[in-house]
């Protein structure tokens, strides 16, 4: 038997170890900055704020209840972003759509009728929005920030901007202030959703679809894709997740207040663009929005422990959202 030579077979082990410096060398790190930069923020919280109540279950337990709106709504503007569209719309909707759901309990039409009547009125807005961009053709930054005027506008007028109280046990047990067992009604709400716009966006032809249709519109559309009525159905989407957060706020406050939502869209943006969507189209990410949604309320509840103000807050958030387009941007050109 002819012997071989021993240094022309390569070494199992070397091989292997090569293989994987090669995987390694193909992993972008921006993919997964988001959850380092969350780790990181909790790692400092905790350190700097330990003997402050920051380290308590009960505490990331209330950031989770402060964070389920932004995070509902960031997964439907996850599809939106994916399509190259925005939606600056939802914080309005939310205030509405809270009002519209209390004002139809306060009628006697019942727990039924007052989910039914929010949840209209962020479909219908939505609606409206997806019209406008898909038929009229009418760039979505312009119609948003459009309807984000008259429907803020109108949630004051209908009620003179004073809030409505909800009585219903029931509708604010089950759409906010509610727990199973030591869980948070809303955390409930969080993770069935996030399961479901996951899903929806991996594993079928629906989150395909809308994901070419913002990597390339026009390959999309020679594809097959019906692009308008992707982007018609992801504000549908928009709006009726924002009006779902206009119950869940309700539900939390036991009132509707045209105040609900204030700001909630840049937060909703800056949380789906930290979390890996690219601001240009094409790419999405479920889980990374509502861990940067996370990410953001952490820092908020953080803040608020160190005492600082309102105003330092929002300047720290606007960084925040500077630096999400950043990223967004690199990864765009890469």
């Amino acid at each position: 038997m002819q012997s071989k030579d021993i240094n022309s077979v390569p070494d199992g082990t070397l091989v292997a170890k090569n293989n994987r410096l090669q995987q390694l060398k193909k992993l972008d790190w921006r993919n997964y900055i988001v959850y380092l930069a969350f780790i990181g923020v909790i790692i400092y919280f905790s350190i700097s704020l330990y003997d402050e109540g920051f380290v308590t279950a009960d505490n990331f337990l209330n950031i989770v209840r402060q964070t389920a709106m932004i995070s509902l709504m960031g997964l439907a503007m996850t599809f939106v972003i994916s399509t190259g569209e925005i939606d600056l719309s939802v914080g309005s909707i939310t205030a509405l759509s809270s009002l519209t759901a209390a004002l139809a309990l306060q009628s006697g039409l019942g727990l039924i009728g007052g989910v039914f009547v929010g949840l209209a009125t962020g479909l219908l807005v939505g609606l409206v929005n997806g019209l406008l961009v898909t038929k009229v053709a009418i760039p979505s930054f312009l119609v948003t920030l459009g309807t984000m005027g008259i429907v803020k506008g109108l949630a004051m007028w209908i009620t003179d901007t004073a809030p409505v109280p909800i009585v219903n046990s029931t509708f604010n047990f089950l759409f906010g202030s509610g727990n199973v067992g030591p869980i948070p009604i809303l955390l409930i709400w969080t993770l069935v959703f996030t399961i479901i716009a996951h899903i929806l966006l991996r594993k079928t032809s629906f989150g395909r679809q809308t994901l070419a249709t913002g990597g390339n519109e026009s390959a999309a559309r020679f594809s097959g894709v019906n692009t308008l009525k992707i982007k018609l159905l992801v504000f549908l989407g928009s709006g009726l997740m924002a009006g779902l957060a206009g119950l869940l706020y309700a539900g939390r406050m036991h009132a509707g207040r045209f105040t609900f939502g204030e700001g909630d869209e840049l937060s909703v943006i800056a949380a789906v663009i930290l979390g890996g969507t690219s601001l240009f189209g094409g790419v999405g990410t479920v889980i990374g929005t509502v861990i940067g949604s996370l990410m953001i309320g952490t820092i908020n509840n953080g803040l608020i422990i160190m005492g600082l103000d309102v105003s330092e807050q929002m300047m720290i958030k606007g960084a925040i959202i500077i630096l999400a387009v950043a990223f967004g941007r690199k990864s765009m050109k890469k």
